[in-house]
This record gives C-alpha cells, sequence and structure tokens, in this order.
C-alpha cells in the first residue's frame, strides 16, 4: 500500500475548513501528475518499449503464455469479506505457493484465502473462505492437470489470511505449511497422505493476537542446520479504528484509506528449537526498529527477501516497507542482526523519499554476479530496481536508466519477482499489477482498478548495461497481459518441460495459471538437497559456467513461494555446476551434459 497519491484523501468529520481545502489543491495537483506520468507512460511504453532499448526489439524472444486454467481444473476463487465497509486488509489480497506436498517428484499448488469477516451477519449463511490444496497430476511434457485435494486435508480452515511460507520445520521429509494472518498465525505439520496438523499452539508459532501478518519465510539465520522463521507484521489495524478515521474518496464518499494513521508493527523471528518449538527472539536479535521521534514500531511490512548480499554465506533479510523506509537487516553470524537500509541506498528512492513497497525479490539479475533487488511500489511511483555496486552493501536505484522506470510508474504493483522465462540464462522481471480501490477510474483518468502484468526481458546478455526491455503482447501473446486485480503470484515447471509457468491471485477473484510456451530442447533442473533441517537447500548458491549466479530462494514477491530449484539452459556440450551451501560449505563441482536433466546434488 502507499501514500496514495493518486486516489485517497483522508479526511475526518473533524476537519477544519482550512484543512479540508488545502487537502483539495494538494488533490488536484496530484491529479495533474498523474496526467503527465500517464501521458509519459503512453508515449515510452506503447510498443511495449522503454526508449532506452528500443535498438534490441528484435531481439526480444517470442515466448508466449497460455491461460490453462480452466482447462487444468483449477477453480479458486479468493474471498476477501468486502461488505461495503471498505475496511483496509479487503485490499491486500493473498498469497499462492508451489511446493511438493506428497514427494511425488511436481510442483503442487496451494492458494492461501481470505474469509468473510465474523460481525458480517449478512455473509453468515455463505461458506467461509479456506485455503485451497490442488494436487498436480500433469503428466511430464502433457496437459497441465490439477486435482483439488482441500477437502480433508486439515488446511481447509476458515482464516482471514495473507502470506504463506514452506519448510520442513521438523526434518521428518514432509514440507510444512506456515499461514500468516490478521489475528495469529497458524503452523500445518504435513502428516503424509495429503493431511496436514495445526500445530500452532505447541510449535509457540502464532504470534500476537492483534498482530496483521504478510510475507513470511523460512531461514536458517544461525547456522545450526534447522529452519528457523521470520514473519512481517503490516500495522496494528482494527476494525472499530479503521472505521473511525473515515477515509474518503473526495466526491464519491467512504474508500480504502493509506497505512499513515496507523501505527508500524515490529516483525517476528522465531527461533527453531527442535522438536517442534519456536522461540520469538525478535528483539533480542535485533530486528525491533523502533520510530525515532516517539518510540513506536517503524515497520509497516509487506514483503521480505532472504538473500546473502554481501556473500558471506549467512542469509540476510531485506523488508520492503510501506511508507516508512525499507529495512535491510545484515547477518551479524552471532544470532543478532544490523539494520543498514539508509547506509545501503535501499531504505529510500533516490530523492529521499519513502515509497508504498509491497512486493519484494532479489536474484543476480545485472551483469553477472551483480544481485538485484525489485521492489513494488504504489501507483505513480515507479517500480524499484537497486543493483549492487563494488562495495556489496552499497546499492543504487537504477530502475529508470536500466528500463523499468517509466513503464512502471503508473502500474500499482504487488507481487513482482526475477525468472528467466525464455531460459537463456539471464534472470527476468515479471510486475503483477492492480489498484487497491475500485472506484478509481471515476477520479484519476489513466488510472483503472484492473491492471495488466508486466514482463521485462533482461537484455543483459546483449551486453553489460543494456538492462531490461519491456516484452509487447505481440510477443508475449494476450492472456498474460489480461488486465487483472493482481496481487500474489509464483512460478515452477508444473510440466516438467524445462520452461517455468506462472500462477497469479486476484483480490476478490479467480486465480491465473499461464503455462509458459517456451519448450527449450535442452535444459537442467537442479535441485539441492541440504542437512535433514534444510531439505530444500534453502541459502545455498548455485554457480554455472564459473560465470552466473543463482540463490536458492522460495519465497519471491508478495506473500507468496515459488520452486526454489533453480532452471537453467545447456547451450553447449556441457556445463560446471558448483555448490556453496549456506554457512561457506562449499559442495563439489558437477558436469551437465547437454539435453534434458533433472538434477539432484546432496550436501
Amino acid at each position: 500500500m502507499s501514500q496514495r497519491h493518486d486516489s485517497t484523501t483522508a479526511s475526518t468529520a473533524n476537519n477544519s475548513v482550512w484543512r479540508l481545502g488545502i487537502i483539495m489543491v494538494l488533490f488536484m495537483g496530484i491529479v495533474l501528475g498523474v496526467f503527465y506520468w500517464q501521458g509519459s507512460r503512453q508515449t515510452s511504453a506503447s510498443d511495449g518499449t522503454n526508449g532506452v532499448l528500443s535498438s534490441v526489439d528484435d531481439r526480444i524472444p517470442n515466448v508466449t503464455f497460455s491461460d490453462v486454467t480452466e482447462d487444468a481444473g483449477i477453480e479458486f476463487v479468493h474471498k476477501n469479506g468486502a461488505a461495503g465497509e471498505k475496511l483496509l486488509p479487503e485490499t491486500m489480497g493473498s498469497g499462492v505457493a508451489f511446493f511438493d506436498f506428497d514427494n511425488d517428484g511436481d510442483q503442487d499448488l496451494l492458494f492461501v484465502n481470505s474469509t468473510r469477516w465474523p460481525w458480517d451477519k449478512a455473509t453468515n449463511n455463505e461458506p467461509p473462505g479456506t485455503a485451497a490444496l490442488y494436487r498436480n497430476d500433469t503428466t511430464p511434457g502433457g496437459e497441465i492437470r490439477f486435482v483439488d485435494v482441500t477437502a480433508g486435508s486439515g488446511l481447509n480452515v476458515p482464516i482471514y489470511s495473507m502470506g504463506v511460507a514452506i519448510g520442513d520445520v521438523d526434518a521428518d521429509g514432509l514440507l510444512d505449511v506456515y499461514l500468516t494472518a490478521v489475528g495469529p498465525n497458524y503452523l500445518f505439520k504435513n502428516l503424509g497422505a495429503g493431511r496436514f496438523k495445526d500445530v500452532t499452539t505447541e510449535s509457540g508459532t502464532a504470534g500476537g493476537n492483534k498482530d496483521w501478518g504478510t510475507s513470511t519465510t523460512f531461514l536458517d539465520y544461525d547456522g545450526d542446520g534447522d529452519l528457523d522463521l521470520f514473519v512481517c507484521n503490516y500495522v496494528q489495524w482494527s476494525r472499530e479504528l479503521d472505521l473511525e478515521l473515515n477515509f474518503e474518496l473526495p466526491g464519491i464518499g467512504r474508500a480504502y484509506g493509506p497505512p499513515h494513521n496507523f501505527k508500524g508493527s515490529f516483525p517476528n523471528l522465531f527461533k527453531n528449537d527442535g522438536k517442534g518449538r519456536f522461540t520469538d527472539v525478535s528483539k533480542a536479535a535485533g530486528l525491533h526498529v523502533k520510530n525515532p521521534s516517539d518510540g513506536s514500531p517503524l515497520a509497516k511490512s509487506l514483503g521480505v527477501s532472504p538473500v546473502d548480499i554481501d556473500g558471506d554465506g549467512w542469509v540476510d533479510l531485506v523488508i520492503a516497507n510501506d511508507t516508512v523506509q525499507n529495512f535491510v537487516f545484515l547477518n551479524q553470524r552471532n544470532g543478532t542482526f544490523a539494520e543498514i537500509g539508509a547506509r545501503s541506498g535501499i531504505a529510500f528512492d533516490a530523492s529521499g523519499a519513502t515509497r508504498g513497497a509491497m512486493g519484494i525479490d532479489a536474484a543476480h539479475a545485472g551483469a553477472p554476479d551483480q544481485l538485484a533487488i525489485a521492489i513494488g511500489n504504489f501507483a505513480n511511483e515507479n517500480t524499484a530496481l537497486y543493483l549492487a555496486q563494488t562495495d556489496p552493501l552499497l546499492f543504487s536505484d537504477e530502475a529508470i536508466a536500466k528500463g523499468i522506470g517509466d513503464a512502471t510508474r503508473m502500474a500499482l504493483t504487488f507481487g513482482v519477482f526475477f525468472f528467466d522465462f525464455d531460459l537463456d540464462g539471464y534472470q527476468d522481471l515479471l510486475t503483477i499489477n492492480g489498484h487497491i480501490e475500485n472506484r478509481i477510474e471515476a477520479k484519476v483518468k489513466g488510472q483503472s482498478y484492473l491492471q495488466s502484468p508486466q514482463l521485462f526481458w533482461n537484455a543483459e546478455k546483449l551486453g553489460a548495461g543494456r538492462g531490461f526491455v519491456l516484452v509487447s503482447s505481440n510477443s508475449v501473446g494476450g492472456d498474460l497481459y489480461q488486465p487483472i486485480v493482481g496481487r500474489g503470484s509464483a512460478f515452477a515447471d508444473v510440466d516438467m518441460d524445462g520452461d517455468l509457468d506462472v500462477v497469479v491471485t486476484q483480490v476478490g477473484g479467480s486465480a491465473k495459471l499461464f503455462r509458459n510456451n517456451a519448450d527449450p530442447k535442452s535444459w537442467c533442473r537442479v535441485e539441492l538437497i541440504g542437512s535433514p533441517g534444510n531439505k530444500l537447500a534453502l541459502g545455498a548458491t548455485l554457480r554455472y559456467q564459473n560465470s552466473l549466479e543463482r540463490s536458492v530462494i522460495g519465497t519471491r514477491g508478495y506473500l507468496s513461494y515459488s520452486d526454489p530449484a533453480v532452471m537453467l539452459p545447456l547451450e553447449k556440450s556441457s556445463a560446471t555446476l558448483s555448490v556453496k551451501w549456506p554457512q561457506k560449505t562449499v559442495g563439489i563441482q558437477q558436469t551437465v551434459k547437454q539435453g534434458r536433466n533433472v538434477i539432484r546434488i546432496d550436501k
């Protein structure tokens, strides 16, 4: 969420006349600014280019994505409980996860859901919203097919849920599920045979009853070989406070408001003590960042990227905060973190201002070995692209120079992730967009509630510094660019044909599954098998041909989880892979021959 520069003006019944006048003047200035940026965007991106890279348009691959949602058997619809009160959580949507819950080698799907509000008597007779678990029954290389196996799974519990993390927390070989929510969070232990058990209470991972959990991730922050748990919390929210603030859209009435008048929240870090128990160590670990003016929690967190930014083998945490500065928690390798967001250049935009940050992802997507961090922001605030400099702890936002800034300025971006959609070895970028106010068209020309995703091709292979170019619908096909109210997103090779498919969720709407039609002839899927307590080797690093680098990350984008396996091209007769395990444990090198390969490398 954001400052709502183009949409929402907060007013209360007790506002004085002069304050209302100032607000109206500001609003008109904002609208004029939006008109300017809309015109700029149409000029620079109407043909699918960004101006900077128009000379390489003919090199963009023609890789289409097909909407296979209905044919695949997916019928999930998100419920946000909206019943006219315009409550802030109703705008946020929910995430989605690809993971192999039944250990059969393919990627299944879990859709996170919210539900009706307990005080809404009008909907008492409607079925509540619950998470939806779909088993992947696709034949490798065949038509994509999923089967709804939610009933009897133990996951069909009505929760006003938001985000999801996947990890084997008890080292039994089965992947467990953690769901964040407005209110207590939930940990579900995988019992096998498609059944899950709520173990929240005994595990100690619920968080506070009044917390609002958003993005979350499993990681081994202390290097003891098992998975700990980090949880972003958004703002201190209640229905009563939301209604009391009485946010309005001039000329229309009550509207969804910004987070400014809600206090921030501290994140949670749960240390895995073994035997299914966790302890909240967030304060001792240095994660309680306070507002210097009043000592209140500063964070209003919606996204987290667990990535080793300095290459020391220890996972760090980069946090996307809404309307306050972003955080960078640098792992001190002693159980604590140091917050270096301002020092790193990631806390603010280039002018020193905060933005409405939502989703976040990190990958080595610039020049070889150059770490890039993308953050999706509110409308009239372009998607950020922070690139590491010579000092690995120093970043510069180069979104405009790299072809992303102008093209994304008008979009309201929630989901964002790097992935190699054409399997050329370079990480591309997909943004998932959608406004928060369903009546925005009536007030702001050029804005819309439904917005198209945007796919950016990484042109670095054509020479260092070439950046990204927005792929036109002629190249990607019309399905992927259908206007939606996008929120969560994830990727995986669901049909095992060597390319990465995409799933997207909508707030209050149907999920979308897009099949990637690249169908490369030679590829390698690398699955790292870590320690028993970190089965997926989260935090490891894979090097390909001693040049391209891939981090093993599951938590990506907004509230979501993607397959952490690494897909690589095999353009030559053979390729060399090497692994750096977490905490700098170096693995053996392995040679892969050309063809279609699934490689499992065991620590």
